[in-house]
């Protein structure tokens, strides 16, 4: 399942990327460098998706969806819940410890939120809103992944306006320290 198309298409191959960048992290030895570089990837992936979702999804959910401000309020729950996991991640040396800890509780949670979309969410969204604006979704989000931040931000807002005025700042930011650290975000 590749990019493109609606929302429900576009988040749908988030989930599988994400799915198998956890993979990739399981297959190497504890005491191998690439497991922090594909954690790293793995954390701008989930950011720029989790940041997509608030920005564009969400809102969507709370005014078209019935019961959706509820079913929104749960969603950003978990995304809290993540992105403090990623920012307790994001500097441990992969053989320490906590990292295959945290790592496990993050595909937990990941998978759970995964699960919840992909069988309640996006099933409630597709009968309340037309094609053309589950593509026009689509379009919106895969234009936020590409201004988001890459680094978790815990204290960022995550819902409007406010998200919608720092998200772009703060985006720059994290590429900018990418960069200029060699960090490396894509696969």
């Amino acid at each position: 399942m590749g990019h493109g198309g609606n929302v429900i298409t576009e988040l749908t191959a988030d989930h599988r990327e994400l799915e198998a960048l956890f993979t990739q992290i399981e297959a190497q030895p504890v005491d191998h460098p690439q497991r922090r570089e594909l954690a790293d990837r793995l954390t701008a992936e989930l950011v720029r998706h989790s940041v997509a979702e608030e920005l564009h999804l969400y809102p969507t959910v709370r005014n078209h969806v019935s019961d959706g401000a509820a079913l929104a309020d749960k969603e950003l729950a978990d995304h809290a819940k993540v992105e403090q996991m990623l920012k307790d991640l994001e500097d441990l040396h992969a053989v320490d410890p906590q990292f295959n800890d945290i790592v496990a509780k993050l595909k937990f949670a990941v998978a759970s939120h995964v699960r919840e979309e992909e069988h309640e969410l996006f099933p409630r969204l597709a009968a309340s809103l037309p094609p053309a604006k589950l593509d026009e979704l689509g379009r919106l989000v895969r234009r936020a992944k590409e201004m988001a931040p890459t680094r978790p931000h815990p204290s960022l807002p995550n819902t409007p306006p406010a998200n919608k005025l720092l998200v772009p700042g703060v985006g720059l930011v994290d590429r900018v320290r990418d960069l200029l650290s060699g960090r490396t975000t894509k696969g």
